[in-house]
């Protein structure tokens, strides 16, 4: 193998280094002089970062300035310029790849003569400020496609030229080249603002910690703890995909990974028990999404909502336990339904590990993940508790015989994590430029006052226009980058209808996701159907069935008090009749509930569920009594001489 071939990133079968974070966009297989280059800098980098977040001192913006420097040459070496005939382009690569560092680093080597000048740019700054934004474009069209660097030229001509031939609102005078390139390179809003400082910081530790923890063993510990705890349910499998997807989302905080990490093993064994391939890809799809919202980690979301709001961390993630938890109980009841619906039955003994020695042979793997949240409720800042977890996982990976992590071990998840970060900081760094124009030229207000104009003051059409917008973002733009679009232009105008300021960066975070499973782009269940050898249509449309609750659960955080807004019996209540509510939309969509539902049976749940999620103490109690009511009388009307499962299967 030549060092410079290419594999669709995230294909089935590819190493864990193969799967991009948020896209599918072809990468190099790195292998000879390439791959060692590309090993020693992400050890390198990995190791900048611990430095420089423990006991470094360096200012924030050269810090950022280096972290671009180690992002884009390892970018440029992952992702070739030609897609199919990678070894053509190697030799420009790596010149790109060069140049990207000496333009990271300029900054640090020369930024105190720029203050000597009294903030005046030089030609050599001006040149050193246009490359970092042409080489910051370059790699993004590589490895998200042409829609982030073509919204990025956008705004950067708006605030050039274009903004001119707008009238009204939307007008802007325009500013020279020479002030874009400051505020791009120099200044605290652009390339090196505040997004690149989430990326350098708590992104990057946090894909680190996850790399640790999956190359001491955890991924395998996982799922065999859920088949372990789920596989004598009904659904076992799929329920098993829901519980092991949850933790290594959480973990690895992208839904496409997980996709494929998780469903290598639980889709082959969802279809072996039964179910379709469609679904069993549309099950994986759904639950790997809802990692990214399962605490404590939720992707690089859960940072940027910190650092943006001002909320603490531990506020955030703490507000997200209940509302995650819902989801994915939401995608077990359609689970439930369908094994029931056909007749399914659970995994035999001999296939079920037991609990005891699962526990036995990684049960240290619980130290990291304690040390972690614990230091977090302790209120020590993530990027300290990400450290103290990446020291944890290696110290208790020695406590174990059968996980004990060598010196190699560690370098190969230094330079792992260091790689698992490139399109994910690609894609925070890229956005830095949307925002330094947007807040140059008030963009976010402008767009504030366009959506409350359209809304007419209302907060229901706002939800509407910010899920349509958040979907139409998604088919084109990676998650995080969606919701970092979104909170900028949308959230003021939700805030200044009256709703609170993380149930709006809450509600649009949650709507970012649903590109992954909402067809005609879901990456995810892309991803998944590869996996189950379905149709790639076919399997989103059951994902977007199954991930109802991504769209549903987010309207309770602006009308009612989910997120711990309110008096704790009533965040309780909502839970807990929100819960039914999902499990009535669940029957209603599945049509089965004790037996098969006639039509309007199915509409009579669905009555059920819209009670129970109106935001009406009375309606609740109206709808929980006619949902006991109905259970009720289907057990007394089921005729027990015709299996509901046998019916199922006729009409299928």
């Amino acid at each position: 193998m030549t060092d410079s071939q290419t594999v669709p990133a995230g294909a089935h079968g590819g190493t864990e280094q193969d799967i991009d974070s948020e896209t599918l966009a072809i990468k190099r297989v790195l292998a000879g002089r390439t791959a060692r280059i590309v090993y020693v800098v992400g050890i390198l980098c990995s190791l900048f970062h611990l430095w420089v977040n423990t006991i470094g001192i360096m200012p924030e913006i050269q810090r950022n300035a280096v972290h671009y420097a180690f992002i884009l040459f390892l970018g440029f070496l992952q992702y070739p310029l030609l897609k199919r005939k990678a070894d053509k382009s190697i030799a420009i690569d790596y010149g790109l790849a060069i140049l990207a560092f000496a333009v990271g680093f300029y900054l640090v080597f020369f930024e105190d003569a720029l203050h000597a000048r009294n903030e005046v740019p030089n030609m050599v700054d001006l040149i050193a400020a246009g490359l970092a934004i042409i080489l910051m474009l370059e790699v993004t069209r590589r490895t998200t496609g042409l829609l982030i660097p073509a919204l990025c030229v956008i705004a950067l001509s708006y605030s050039l030229f274009l903004g001119r031939a707008f009238g009204g609102l939307w007008h802007f005078p325009g500013v020279t080249i020479e002030r874009i390139l400051y505020r791009m390179y120099f200044a605290p809003d652009g390339l090196f603002g505040t997004i690149a400082t989430i990326s350098s910081t708590f992104v990057f530790l946090f894909v680190l910690f996850a790399a640790f923890l999956i190359k001491s063993g955890a991924g395998e510990f996982i799922i065999d703890l859920a088949m372990a705890v789920m596989g004598r349910l009904t659904g076992g499998p799929a329920k098993m995909a829901v519980f092991a997807s949850g933790i290594m989302g959480s973990i690895s905080g992208s839904a496409v990974a997980n996709t494929v990490g998780t469903g290598s093993i639980t889709i082959p064994m969802m279809k072996r028990m039964g179910f379709k391939p469609q679904f069993a890809g549309g099950i994986e799809a759904a639950a790997s999404t809802g990692g990214q919202l399962m605490p404590p980690i939720m992707g690089a979301g859960a940072f940027i909502m910190s650092q943006w709001t001002q909320i603490p961390y531990l506020t955030i993630v703490g507000v997200a336990f209940i509302p995650a938890i819902m989801y994915f109980v939401s995608v077990a009841f359609f689970i439930h339904l369908r094994a029931k619906r056909r007749g399914l039955e659970p995994l035999s003994s001999d296939e079920i590990p037991k609990v005891r020695e699962v526990l036995k042979r990684g049960w240290n793997f619980f130290i990291p993940i304690g040390v972690l949240i614990g230091l977090l409720m302790l209120r020590y800042t993530p990027t300290f508790a990400a450290c103290g977890g990446i020291a944890s996982i290696v110290v208790a990976s020695w406590l174990n015989p059968r996980t004990r992590m060598s010196f190699r071990d560690i370098m190969d998840a230094l330079s792992m994590g260091a790689q698992n970060m490139v399109t994910t900081g690609i894609i925070l760094l890229c956005s830095g430029i949307i925002i330094g124009v947007v807040l140059m030229v008030g963009m976010g207000i402008k767009f504030s006052m366009l959506i409350q104009s359209i809304s007419q003051g209302s907060l229901m059409l706002t939800i509407i226009l910010v899920a349509l917008a958040s979907l139409i973002l998604g088919m084109g733009l990676p998650v995080t980058a969606s919701y970092i679009v979104l909170a900028v232009l949308a959230a003021p105008a939700m805030t200044m209808l009256g709703t609170s300021t993380i149930a709006a960066h809450m509600l649009i975070f949650w709507y970012s996701q649903d590109a992954n499973v909402t067809p005609p782009v879901c990456l995810a269940a892309y991803s998944a159907a590869g996996i189950a050898g379905a149709n790639p249509l076919a399997t989103g449309f059951e994902s977007w069935k199954l991930a109802k609750a991504l769209y549903i659960i987010p309207l309770l955080f602006c009308y009612s008090p989910l997120l711990f807004e309110g008096p704790t019996w009533q965040v309780v209540e909502t839970a807990v009749l929100g819960l039914g509510g999902l499990f009535c939309f669940a029957v209603f969509f599945e049509g089965y509930n004790q037996r098969m539902l006639s039509w309007p049976a199915r509409v009579f749940y669905l009555g059920c569920a819209a009670a129970m999620l109106w935001p009406d103490l009375r309606l609740h109690a109206l709808g929980a009594a006619a949902f006991i009511a109905g259970s009720v009388m289907e057990v007394t009307v089921f005729r027990p001489g015709r299996s509901a499962a046998v019916v199922a299967v006729q009409k299928e």
